[in-house]
């Protein structure tokens, strides 16, 4: 699946070899590989190497969602830096100048990648490595202009480290120095009991050099830059050309010296390295494959003048992506609310419009009010239509007369006899009753008073008086509202 595939790409000048590995890449899972090169030497060489290695990836169908790069040795140059700190970021953040100290010359036009060899409370020994910037440019516009944007750019030796680590067994007794001979170049790497790589170094083979005494005058100069408290008691080397004499070497060194097959640690199996027929480019492109595993300890060429921005770009499309679906669904979800509100809106205009006429028809005209509820105005206009009926009100909405005068001889019968009660005259209007008469004493009008109250009604105004030895009154009283 191309969203989970890796692709490692083993550049040099004009040559490239290209592995595709599946999702486990701890498992070797090797989807295909292949190598390409420029025969016209006119052409210009990234771009036509890119176009080739796109158009080979297509060929066989490999889809990949990462690439990585490993630079071959020739384009890149390999220094020893000491470095007066041990914290990653201050390390960073200082090489460039200890670099510039240490080559004795300007290096604006170059990009550095560095790896931590050994450190302790007075510094670290780093290895570091330098390549021009313009080429590193020309290598990855080409590559991202047929869809290949590598995330990391690493020296070939780094790779071919991370290729041993993932895929040859290292014995916990020996401390082993690996030597791998190219047709046209020579890696030598070594590394500590916590399988870190401890040395490397590159150098390059011309084709007609005798193997052996190359190697048998480059292993102690290498043996005696490895800073390690363990001395080296094994050799493991693997020759291209398989010219190599391990026994002899071994005699002249006194050191154990025995041979590796790189094709078979990686078992891709003979069809997968049918159109790969360096089995050190492939180891290289197999470790720049599997860079993803490690990536916090890339020694990346990238990181110092073009960092990646695949990942971001991809993070920035989902976003919009997302917040364009968020926006969509939003709009879908209010229009669907909005319809249902019109659906709601119209149902109750129609229910209003028909209310509006029923009301106007009970109410002799009248509209339905805004701010009050009409129902209770129509349970009030009931109530007085039913006290209409029963005589309580008048037909306009005021207390009857015969209901007035029905309280006023409620009041006279229930205190009549007890207080002597002589009326003189009962005045009844719309509003008011004017009541003149006379008790045996102050003490029976004060009785008739309380029944009154207790009929019903409200007294507004009173006079009281004595004549004739009767107790006189003139009031005026109102039903209780």
């Amino acid at each position: 699946m191309e969203g989970t595939n890796y692709l490692g790409i083993y550049l040099s000048k004009d040559t490239a070899t290209v592995v595709c590995l599946g999702p486990e890449a701890k498992s070797k899972a090797v989807l295909g590989c292949f190598s390409v090169n420029i025969e016209e030497k006119d052409q210009q060489k990234p771009q036509e190497l890119a176009r080739l290695i796109a158009e080979g990836c297509a060929k066989r169908d490999l889809k990949f969602s990462e690439a990585a790069v490993a630079l071959d040795c020739s384009m890149f140059m390999q220094h020893k830096v000491r470095s007066k700190f041990n914290n990653p970021k201050q390390i960073a953040s200082t090489v460039r100048f200890d670099a510039e100290e240490v080559l004795g010359m300007d290096i604006t036009d170059l990009a550095i990648a560095f790896k931590v060899t050994s450190s302790s409370q007075a510094g670290s020994s780093l290895t570091v490595f330098t390549a021009q910037k313009k080429q590193l440019s020309d290598i990855l516009t080409s590559l991202q202009s047929n869809n290949i944007d590598p995330v990391t750019v690493e020296p070939d030796v780094n790779c071919l480290s991370r290729f041993i680590l993932q895929n040859v067994s290292l014995p916990p007794d020996l401390c082993s120095l690996f030597c791998i001979l190219s047709e046209s170049d020579g890696y030598f790497i070594t590394f500590a009991e916590s399988q870190q790589t401890l040395a490397m170094r590159t150098f390059l083979v011309r084709p007609t050099q005798d193997r052996n005494e190359l190697l048998a005058r480059e292993i102690p100069v290498t043996t005696a830059l490895v800073e390690s408290d363990k001395p080296i008691n094994s050799i493991k080397i693997f020759d291209s050309t398989g010219s190599v004499d391990c026994p002899q070497l071994s005699e002249k060194l006194g050191i154990e010296v025995g041979s590796l097959d790189l094709t078979e640690a990686a078992a891709p199996g003979p069809e997968a390295l049918a159109d790969c027929p360096d089995p050190v480019g492939f180891a290289i492109a197999y470790g720049a494959a599997v860079s993803h595993l490690e990536r916090a300890q890339s020694v990346d060429f990238r990181s110092d003048f073009m960092p990646y921005q695949g990942r971001k770009v991809r993070l920035q499309k989902a976003l919009k992506f997302s917040s364009f679906c968020v926006v969509v669904l939003m709009l879908a979800a209010g229009l669907y609310f909005q319809l249902q509100l019109w659906q709601e809106n119209k149902y109750r205009n129609r229910l209003q419009g028909k209310f509006e006429k029923q009301y106007s028809a009970v109410m002799f005209g009248k509209k339905p009010p805004a701010k009050t509820n009409p129902v209770k105005k129509l349970a009030g206009e009931l109530r007085r239509i039913e006290n209409v009926k029963k005589g309580l009100l008048s037909v306009t909405g005021e207390e009857s007369i015969s209901a007035k005068l029905t309280l006023v001889l409620e009041a006279f019968n229930k205190c009549a006899e007890q207080t002597d009660l002589n009326v003189d005259s009962v005045s009844i209007t719309t509003k008011t009753i004017s009541i003149a008469g006379d008790t045996s004493s102050r003490a029976n009008t004060l009785k008739l008073f309380e029944a009154i109250k207790k009929s019903g009604l409200e007294i507004l105004q009173q006079n009281l008086g004595a004549k004739g030895g009767r107790d006189n009154f003139s009031i005026t009283v109102v039903p209780k509202k």
